[in-house]
């Protein structure tokens, strides 16, 4: 099945009938193994237990700037593409990626706590991310204010591509800036920095956070697409009694 296939809602429908199951067990078993790998980690030297937050905090934040990416390419579906998908895509990934965002805010003040005595300050890095998390509730905001679902979609498409702009200003706030986060300590040029006991749990809970949201989105997606079909159908209703 090609992605012109996919534009086929009833396809798509198809296809996510046969995936979801499979692909909620391969997500729940995943977690299972990273949160046991997480629980018997070893404490870190310095910062002691503390130090697990990061096998929630870190796939949340790796998670809230791929789903911003996933939007960026669906909002090209939407204005340059015309995918019949590209805007139900957008709409249903948007809050999956608010709450992620969300949770990498929240673990990261419980982190930042012990560690700087303080749940916030201003740093590049977290006042970014915060912009990060406006802008998904005001594509939000936007789906939910905008009766049309096709100006909606271009409203959201265009608010998108140019909050598209904060995600290279998160990754690089560290470099660019003097902040009080810490730099790239896994995706960079000198190898990974974490030992390798930590390492694989937050591998493993990386994958375990990126397949709930592959399975979260492709249920969304086919909510959405039930919900169009609904709002249609009651359209044509209402134009027949009138």
């Amino acid at each position: 099945m090609t992605l012109i296939d996919l534009a086929n809602p009833s396809k798509f429908l198809a296809l996510t009938a046969r995936v979801l199951p499979w692909l909620g067990a391969a997500t729940a078993i995943v977690l299972a193994i990273g949160l046991y790998q997480s629980a018997v980690a070893p404490d870190d030297y310095q910062q002691g237990a503390t130090v697990k937050i990061m096998f929630i905090h870190v796939p949340n934040a790796w998670l809230s700037m791929f789903v911003w990416t996933v939007m960026s390419i669906a909002s090209l579906g939407t204005l340059v593409w015309r995918h019949p998908l590209a805007d139900v895509a957008a709409k249903a990934t948007a809050p999956i990626g608010a709450a992620f965002t969300l949770m990498c805010l929240v673990t990261g003040s419980l982190w930042g706590r012990p560690m700087w005595g303080t749940y916030w300050v201003w740093d590049a890095r977290l006042t970014s991310v915060l912009l990060l998390f406006l802008l998904y509730l005001g594509v939000i905001a936007l789906w939910r204010t905008v009766e049309d679902p096709s100006r909606a979609a271009r409203a959201a498409a265009i608010l998108t591509l140019v909050g598209a702009i904060d995600l290279p200003i998160i990754k690089f706030s560290v470099e660019w800036w003097n902040t009080l986060h810490q730099p790239a300590s896994v995706f960079r040029m000198g190898g990974p920095t974490i030992d390798a006991s930590i390492l694989i749990p937050l591998f493993i809970m990386t994958i375990a956070f990126t397949l709930t949201f592959a399975t979260l989105v492709l249920a969304a997606m086919r909510n959405e697409i039930l919900r169009r079909r609904v709002r249609t159908l009651r359209l044509m209703q209402a134009s027949a009694a009138s």
